[in-house]
């Protein structure tokens, strides 16, 4: 069993080249050396850190004595303050609801400007893209395996998270595809 000194230091040394090719492997349920989902967890955090975001890789929060939260990371990106919330499945499952009301309860303690993001490298359950647009004040953007792959593809996954924030703050979309319409 890896520890998180040791995730850290693995990915910190990859580029963007490096990134794509532990992605097309967390594909390919071939990530020797990680603890199921780590893989995926840390190349999201490490994607952000290479595109000029801050990141906090993931930690735990104690709360009068006790653990009360495990974050899968933080991001700070062009002035938005983001809870992370990564699943990565063994099988082609969705996520469900329980990612997303886990996430909305967290941003419950947190500054009203927080915003989560919920990344599945599988994808959506109906109910759970349902409950993100009821979610609200408690920004919630949902972010699924292609996007991610595009992301990696084009190095600009920083825009992309403006973007996706930018239609949920003038359409109300939470769920919004940003492979459908690049537009920054």
């Amino acid at each position: 069993m890896t520890g998180a000194a040791q995730y850290e230091s693995i990915i910190q040394s990859l580029q963007w080249d490096g990134l794509r090719n532990l992605w097309d492997n967390i594909e390919n349920r071939n990530t020797p050396g990680w603890d199921a989902g780590k893989a995926f967890e840390y190349l999201i955090l490490r994607a952000f850190q290479l595109d000029g975001a801050k990141v906090r890789w993931p930690y735990r929060v104690k709360l009068f004595g006790e653990e009360v939260e495990q974050i899968d990371g933080v991001i700070y990106c062009g002035g938005l303050s983001c809870l992370v919330e990564s699943k990565d499945f063994a099988d082609k499952t969705n996520v469900d609801i329980a990612p997303i009301a886990k996430l909305r309860n967290q941003l419950l303690r947190r500054p009203a400007s927080t915003i989560g993001l919920v990344f599945s490298r599988t994808g959506f359950t109906d109910p759970a893209r349902h409950l993100s647009y009821f979610s609200l004040p408690q920004t919630i953007l949902l972010w699924t395996g292609e996007e991610i792959k595009y992301a990696l593809e084009k190095e600009i996954i920083c825009e992309l998270l403006t973007l996706k924030y930018q239609v949920c703050v003038e359409d109300g979309l939470p769920d919004y595809d940003v492979r459908e319409k690049y537009i920054l």
